[in-house]
């Protein structure tokens, strides 16, 4: 393997860095098997897999995995991807839902969260959190309209919950009662988790953006590190309404800081109640000092 312009880009001992650096993903499904071979295809050459479910026709028309992988676990799919872009990487692949394999999470640097059922969302949030793991969530709108991409660092910022009760609080997700993936986050209006359809191009952009701030997490420390406006991005693929009477434009970016809440029953004081009147919501996000708007020449760049 060549990675020439990888280390011209990046520089030698960036590189170095990145082959060292082991990034678990859960869940592997559009986003996340995207995601997996991104990063590998950069450099990454030590990942944990995990993911309970096996790569079926329906899923081969937005997945990096194609039909040759048909009823294989997608685990094992990503892994062979891995290997044939890097035969010297380092895959530990496990089927299975998540909460059956945290060990295998423990010793890793960071970790990639592709799963939409919120339950299990919040099982990885409170792992997360004892082991001071940064994690980094994704996810789609219904039928691709949009999706966000948040980072998640324990004492830094919001942990899951936080940032789920704020950004999405007129969303129920009472309804999710299974742990079954359903390909990256389409969530519905009625705050349900359900599949929609959507185009991998939609779907990729997220995921793309997801890798990207991968990436640059895994830099931290380094001259290639680029320092972000906020802990979280939505990104429009059309029209997209994130408040009332605030619109994103196709292929356009919103830059918003998710505050951590102190009376989080998760990450704040769990003998307090969670006060909602506190809580802030993203319309009220949006008008405060803690939204980073994109200047002209960014928004420029987004078109291009």
């Amino acid at each position: 393997m060549s990675w020439d312009r990888v280390q011209q880009l990046l520089g030698t001992e960036n590189l170095a860095l990145l082959q060292q650096k082991q990034v678990g993903i859960v869940g592997l499904g559009s986003g996340g098997g995207y995601v997996a071979l991104a990063l590998a295809m950069c450099g990454v050459s030590r990942f944990v897999l995990i993911d309970p479910d096996k790569l079926s026709v329906q899923n081969i028309i937005r997945h990096v995995a194609d039909k040759r992988y048909i009823d294989q676990p997608k685990v094992a799919a990503i892994k062979d991807l891995i290997l044939h872009r890097n035969p010297s990487a380092q895959v530990l692949a496990y089927q299975g839902r998540v909460e059956e394999h945290l060990k295998a999470l423990l010793n890793i640097d960071l970790l990639i969260v592709g799963v939409d059922n919120e339950p299990t969302k919040y099982v990885i949030n409170e792992f997360c959190l004892a082991q001071y793991l940064t994690a980094i969530y994704g996810g789609v709108y219904e039928r691709g309209e949009g999706g966000d991409v948040v980072i998640i660092s324990p004492n830094q910022g919001p942990c899951y919950a936080c940032w789920a009760e704020s950004l999405r609080e007129e969303i129920s997700f009472s309804d999710v009662s299974d742990h079954q993936s359903l390909d990256y986050g389409q969530v519905g209006p009625e705050g349900t988790l359900k599949a929609e359809p959507a185009l991998w191009l939609d779907v990729v952009r997220v995921a793309n953006t997801q890798a990207n701030m991968a990436l640059n997490i895994l830099l931290q420390g380094t001259s290639a590190y680029r320092e972000l406006p906020s802990n979280t991005v939505i990104i429009a693929n059309q029209w997209l309404e994130i408040a009332e009477g605030h619109h994103i434009p196709p292929f356009g970016v919103e830059w918003v800081n998710i505050p951590r809440n102190p009376d989080c029953l998760v990450c704040g004081t769990r003998t307090q109640l969670k006060s909602l009147e506190n809580a802030l919501s993203l319309d009220e996000l949006l008008k405060s000092e803690h939204t980073v708007r994109p200047s002209a020449q960014e928004e420029e760049q987004e078109d291009d």
